[in-house]
């Protein structure tokens, strides 16, 4: 089979197909051969005919069944894939592909999967409904932060940090991505002291307060780390997901543990950056839902991270949207915040967000306590609809944290 012999333009995907949105951009051949290429090399085609192939073979063949511009959909038969194995799926749609001579650029946009396929997959446990069960906030937006520095600080005085930010007004603490069982703050340690740290939170609060410890490491170090915080109490676990890998992640999910998986996209910007060339977020939200994170990173629009308000809008859609009856996941904002950023996040966000405020507390001039309580009575001003600037003559330190940053 040519290319070309994979381009049907009269193609009606069936409701058992796997579909695929790219944007191409060919390198010395037609759009259209190059879109017949995606589909051949990326299923059952190469560039050569072929004395092995036989007539069976070609009801297993991808078909492009739409080209607008660069942009090209292609529909996959369902039997080119093993079900609850999502590192084979991603090897065919998302695999050698990328490295074809003719083309310039390949991205990946878009791929959704049958509800047989995704039925194979376990899906959030929580989701954005469970952990909003778990901490028995009904509503509002969600208040977190990033233990800072993200690396160096004591076990003793990470768990002091968490606790200070805890008592001002966070609902979750979350380690950094890189922060896993160095010497200066081993994990065993930290997550003993940092839970006691939690517990004492919340008996002078009266408010849940949850603790995301980054388990990230080898498969069964990950398996390990996850029974522990079990055995001690903790609610939640973080996971860099694409540093330890789709199959790493499933094997976890797979467990059943009674925890709330929060993933970190550490990475992703190698594949989801550049807009002409990789993978851009959505698919990647769309699987890590599918496996079964119940929160993830999507971005911020405001920060100090560069995806566009549209690119935000689409990942909070992945995350949210109905996907073959699977739990919605609670989006997760971080990077660069503070509280005279919390307007316009709500405006993109809504309700249904984790604000992750790291420098945005612990940066406050009057220490992590009043840097919590800032990020809280941001939001509080947002929901009551007034100002920053009229609640802050009444919140001291709220007025700081808007002298100390300026949006």
């Amino acid at each position: 089979m040519k290319y070309l012999d994979f381009v049907d333009l009269t193609y009606q995907p069936k409701e058992t197909d796997l579909l695929c949105t790219f944007h191409v951009e060919p390198d010395g051949i037609t759009l259209t051969e190059a879109a017949g290429g995606v589909a051949a090399e990326s299923s059952v085609g190469t560039w050569t005919e072929l004395t092995t192939e036989m007539p069976y073979v070609k009801r297993l063949a991808a078909h492009v069944y739409d080209i607008e511009g660069n942009t090209i959909k292609i529909a996959y038969p369902i039997e080119l894939f093993e079900p609850a194995n999502m590192p084979n799926i991603l090897s065919s749609v998302a695999g050698n592909v990328f490295g074809l001579k003719a083309l310039k650029n390949l991205r990946l946009l878009d791929m959704k999967l049958p509800k047989l396929l995704t039925e194979s997959f376990k899906g959030p446990a929580y989701g954005l409904t469970g952990i909003r069960e778990l901490l028995k906030i009904p509503e509002r937006p969600l208040v977190g932060t990033i233990i800072k520095p993200k690396l160096g600080l004591s076990t003793k005085d990470h768990s002091r940090v968490a606790y200070e930010a805890w008592l001002g007004g966070c609902d979750i603490v979350k380690d950094d991505e890189n922060l896993s069982s160095q010497k200066f703050n081993p994990f065993d340690d930290r997550l003993t002291q940092t839970l006691e740290g939690r517990d004492k939170a919340q008996s002078e609060t009266g408010e849940r307060k949850v603790y995301m410890v980054n388990i990230t490491g080898d498969t069964n170090l990950m398996l390990e780390r996850a029974q522990k915080v079990v055995d001690q109490g903790g609610e939640y676990i973080m996971i860099d997901i694409l540093t330890c890998g789709w199959a790493a992640l499933q094997t976890l999910r797979d467990q059943n543990f009674k925890l709330v998986i929060h993933a970190h996209r550490a990475g992703h910007a190698a594949f989801t950056k550049n807009t002409r060339h990789g993978i851009s977020m959505r698919p990647i939200a769309v699987v890590a839902r599918i496996i079964g994170v119940d929160q993830l990173h999507v971005g911020t629009v405001v920060g100090k991270m560069s995806e566009t308000k549209t690119e935000v809008l689409d990942n909070i859609d992945a995350c949210k949207a109905e996907l073959n009856g699977l739990k919605p996941v609670m989006p997760v904002a971080s990077g660069g915040l503070y509280p005279q950023l919390v307007p316009a996040l709500l405006e993109t966000f809504g309700n249904d967000v984790v604000i992750q405020a790291g420098g945005g507390v612990h940066g406050h001039p009057m220490g992590s306590i009043a840097g919590a309580k800032a990020m809280r009575q941001a939001v509080d001003a947002v929901l009551e609809d007034e100002t920053l600037e009229e609640y802050a003559k009444k919140h001291s330190e709220l007025y700081h944290a808007l002298k100390q940053w300026t949006a």
